[in-house]
Order: C-alpha cells, then structure tokens, then sequence
C-alpha cells in the first residue's frame, strides 16, 4: 500500500519537484496539494480518512504553515505531519515540536531525511519499499 501524502505549498516548481521525487523514491501516493492555510485546513480536516502524512510549507501564498500545523493537532495517531521548509532553524524546530509536528526538514539539505521519513512510515504500515 503506498503512502498517501497531501502537500501544501506553494510554489509550482517545488511542489512538482517534490511530488515526482516523492513518487519516484519514496513509493508514495501524492493525494492532493494546495498553497494556502484555508485550502489545507479544509482539505485536511474533511478527509480525515484520506492521508498519511502532511507535508506543510513555513511560507504561503495565504496564510501560516504553523497555523495549519496548529489546526492538525486532533489527526489520528497514524497520520504524520512534517513541516518542510528553507526556514529550518532551532527556534522553528522547537515551536513545531511544541505543535505536535512529527519532523521539520529544510528543504535545501533535508530532502533525502523526508525521503527516508516517508520510507519508515511504509515500512511501519506493512509496505515494502
């Protein structure tokens, strides 16, 4: 069973970027994405049975990464949320850990650490990679 992973963020380049990687090395599922706080507020919260793992950007089009991480705080246990982000620092490590925030990896030399995120969920929900 692949990863079911909903991106938010909003540039076009990463996000394409991220997406095909995601699919290509970590075996996931990209269920959806958006570049707003709204959009993945709803999207998350009305698709409660339809995601593994969030993959949230700090910077929005609209809105605040850190109050769409805010708002996942009543996901199930299963479910995973990462903040992915260029902005990557102590002080913005511990104010996810504070949040409930599962991972924080920078974006410019963090992506095989997501990579490797994405692979130990499969591996803990029975998928092979």
């Amino acid at each position: 069973m692949r990863l079911r992973i909903y991106i938010v963020e909003d540039s076009a380049a990463i996000l394409e970027n991220l997406t095909d990687t995601l699919r290509e090395l970590a075996f996931a599922q990209v269920v959806g994405s958006c570049g707003t706080e709204a959009e993945g507020k709803q999207w998350l919260q009305s698709h409660p049975n339809d995601w593994d793992l969030a993959i949230v950007d700090l910077f929005l089009t609209q809105g605040s990464g850190l109050d769409l991480l805010a708002a996942c705080r009543q996901r199930s246990p299963e479910q995973k949320i990462v903040l992915f982000s260029n902005y990557a620092n102590a002080e913005l490590r511990k104010r996810c850990e504070l949040l409930g925030v599962d991972a924080v990896f920078d974006k410019s030399t963090e992506i095989e650490l997501l990579i490797d995120f994405c692979l130990a969920l499969r591996r803990g929900r029975g998928s092979t990679a």
